[in-house]
């Protein structure tokens, strides 16, 4: 069995290398390729890959797997795959319905469950820190790598303009972002998925319960402790489709934009996903080795809740595994629970890096060179507009946007990066994701609470 194992895991990664290799020799046109020929191995290859997805048992496995028959389906037929992107959004809306209840009860019943009001002031100013720390260097790293590739460089520039109410909406103040922070009401923030809306409720909402005398306030946590259980249940449940998701998500990007686009913006995307592997691994990575992290298993306990923002370019959709995960990881429920839902607001590095680098590069398309100070006053201000992204919707082209009209630049090469949005999206979302994941173990480090020795056992399910 074991030799079977070994021989199917050799066979995959043979038949991978090779795949490449013919796309890298197709695309350049280097060596003719008969299609057919390359459609059936390619076919062959992910039959392989699903043996071997059904001898682990993963799913992380399985998810990746789906990528590749995603990818392959969407290449081969790419007018029946822009029709199913309905089986992604069906995966997408369950897991919504989880974020709000299950952001409210782990919130609520790790700061009343312990009756520390002090921790929270402290998680507090400290996330803050770490958040900053982090963010100023993301987009440090973001404005190097686009001024050293120069991806804009000789592009040329798209007749479309954008829909003038676009312009005219892209503005994002701080004074909106405050005001953002704090609900209307409580069916209003779970109604729009404002996560940072939720947090503050939650957070006012668990101290007021532990203000509450001994019996009524024991009442309450017996609810939000069963809410959080069965949310967790609930996300099991909904993680069995994961795999049909990410198939259907892969399948209709590859569909619908093709990967011919690439070829005129191959550039900025190598651009980007190389930055943000740098920033993993010069940032991120060297954090976790300074606090003597296990890094093999902190890279299993992200691998699931990673593997679903890359495949659905979604950050709330990775929130419930994030969450387990990093309490299974030796994470303290309270710390994790605070830190993970108020860094999808202040702590978003793949996207801070992704706004720096993206208004660097309209500037290069546009023939507009931006001097030092200029792109360090644009760091400053995305500081603080990106800090409202999760809150808005059009995500991070509001922000982008309202920093291209503050710094006089055209909207116009914008057009360009929607072509290949998805895919920078892809890995932005999975950098925010793992960002996130590490934060809460530096805050369960600095509060001196992490449970090393759960962390050396962690396994995943």
């Amino acid at each position: 069995m074991k030799k079977y194992n070994r021989a199917l895991n050799i066979s995959c990664a043979f038949m991978l290398s090779l795949n490449l290799l013919f796309i890298v020799f197709v695309s350049y046109k280097l060596v003719y390729i008969n299609p057919v020929f390359f459609s059936l191995f390619r076919v062959i290859t992910v039959v392989l890959f699903f043996s071997l997805a059904f001898k682990s048992k993963s799913l992380t496995i399985w998810m990746l797997v789906s990528m590749m028959a995603g990818v392959e389906f969407g290449y081969d037929c790419p007018q029946l795959a822009q029709k199913i992107q309905f089986l992604s959004d069906i995966f997408l809306r369950l897991i919504k319905t989880v974020v709000a209840p299950l952001i409210f009860a782990t919130l609520v019943n790790g700061i009343a469950g312990h009756n520390d009001l002090k921790l929270i002031g402290r998680l507090g100013w400290k996330s803050i820190l770490y958040f900053e720390i982090v963010t100023i260097i993301a987009l440090i790293i973001g404005l190097l790598a686009i001024n050293i590739s120069n991806a804009g460089v000789g592009l040329s520039m798209p007749v479309a303009t954008i829909d003038p109410g676009f312009a005219e909406n892209s503005s994002h103040t701080w004074s909106d972002f405050l005001l953002n922070v704090f609900p209307e009401n409580v069916a209003k923030p779970v109604l729009d998925g404002n996560i940072l809306q939720v947090v503050i409720f939650s957070i006012i909402f668990g101290i007021a319960v532990a203000k509450l005398n001994k019996d009524n306030r024991a009442i309450m946590l017996n609810f939000t402790e069963s809410l959080a259980q069965t949310m967790f249940k609930f996300t099991h449940l909904i993680m069995y489709i994961a795999p049909v998701a990410v198939f259907a998500a892969i399948a209709y990007t590859v569909g619908n934009v093709g990967l011919d686009v690439l070829s005129g913006l191959f550039k900025l995307l190598l651009t980007l996903y190389a930055a943000l592997i740098v920033f993993l691994l010069v940032v991120l990575f060297p954090i976790l080795l300074f606090l003597r992290i296990p890094i093999k298993k902190f890279i299993s306990a992200i691998s699931k809740p990673a593997s679903i923002a890359f495949a659905t370019a979604n950050s709330e959709s990775a929130l419930p595994s994030a969450l387990e995960s990093m309490v299974k990881f030796g994470v303290p429920n309270k710390i994790v629970a605070f830190v993970i839902p108020t860094g999808y607001s202040f702590n978003l590095d793949g996207t801070t890096l992704y706004l720096s680098l993206a208004c660097v590069f309209v500037a290069q398309v546009a023939g507009i060179d931006l001097s030092l100070s200029q792109q360090v006053t644009m760091c400053l201000v995305l500081m603080l507009t990106s800090k409202g992204v999760a809150g808005v919707s059009r995500a991070s082209f509001v922000v982008l946007l309202g920093t291209l009209s503050g710094f006089n630049l055209p909207f116009a090469p914008v057009f360009l990066i929607l072509g290949i949005d998805v895919l920078l999206d892809m890995a932005r979302t999975t950098v925010n994701v793992i960002g996130n994941c590490t934060a809460t173990v530096v805050m369960a480090k600095w509060e001196k609470s992490f449970d090393l020795e759960k962390a050396k056992q962690f396994k995943n399910d």
